[in-house]
């Protein structure tokens, strides 16, 4: 088993065959990418229409009003599983075949469980998004150059929280009948990282097949075939009496 290092994950490529020659066993099935669960959403329009940057609107106050909208919706998303979400079943924040570790103001790597790993990525993205010099909200504060770097970090931080949830606890999004909010919230996401290159596709690849799936616009319903006008019952008809 080879490991390939990438920023704060780490991604474990499997050899085809085993030592004593046996085929591994067949990948786990994705539950969030069979079609009765994809096609599940609370919206049915083309997500790009909510994101593209408004002519009359600053990119920074855009770049930062979506960004706190997300982690407030991640957050709550999260919130809904994380009775589920414990040292004991995720033992290491997982997506598909990613290991993420999380990495302290020092630099110092730690592998940590996924409740610890969103709550170090809650807090620090709460901390970022409250703090005044940095998401300004009052009238004529610049923000600071590093501005933009650190949406990018936060919103790579939020992919590893969606990841997880899809690979996690799907199962208990769908039993407590939560997919179409968590299709929705992560086409939304991605849509947005897309449209201003927030998140490197080489960390957002892992979930490729299902972004494509749901970031293309729903087809809209087949019209209702209406009924056939049915002929007057002569009672109805209007009867003229000759004089």
């Amino acid at each position: 088993m080879g490991v390939l290092v990438c920023c704060d994950c780490f991604f474990y490529r499997k050899s085809k065959t085993k030592p004593n020659g046996k085929k591994p066993p067949a990948e786990e099935k994705k539950q969030y990418l069979e079609p009765e669960f994809t096609k599940i959403r609370v919206v049915d329009f083309d997500l790009k229409e909510l994101v593209v940057l408004p002519r009359e609107i600053d990119l920074n106050e855009w770049l930062a009003s979506n960004t706190t909208t997300f982690f407030n919706l991640i957050n709550l998303q999260y919130s809904t599983i994380s009775e589920f979400c414990t040292g004991d079943t995720c033992q290491a924040m997982t997506a598909c075949n990613t290991i993420y570790y999380w990495y302290d103001e020092r630099g110092k790597k730690t592998k940590c469980t996924a409740p610890q790993y969103v709550d170090f990525v809650m807090s620090l993205c709460q901390k970022l998004v409250t703090d005044e010099e940095i998401f300004p909200t009052k009238y004529g504060k610049e923000f600071p150059n590093s501005f933009e770097s650190l949406v990018k970090k936060i919103c790579r931080y939020l992919f590893h929280v969606l990841a997880h949830l899809y690979w996690a606890h799907f199962k208990e999004t769908v039993a407590l009948d939560l997919q179409g909010h968590l299709n929705t919230l992560y086409a939304h996401f991605i849509v947005f990282v897309r449209e201003f290159n927030l998140v490197d596709p080489k960390e957002t690849c892992i979930m490729d097949d299902l972004s494509e799936i749901l970031c293309t616009p729903a087809p809209p319903p087949a019209p209702t075939p209406s009924a056939p006008a049915s002929a007057p019952s002569p009672s109805s008809q209007n009867h003229v009496t000759e004089r």
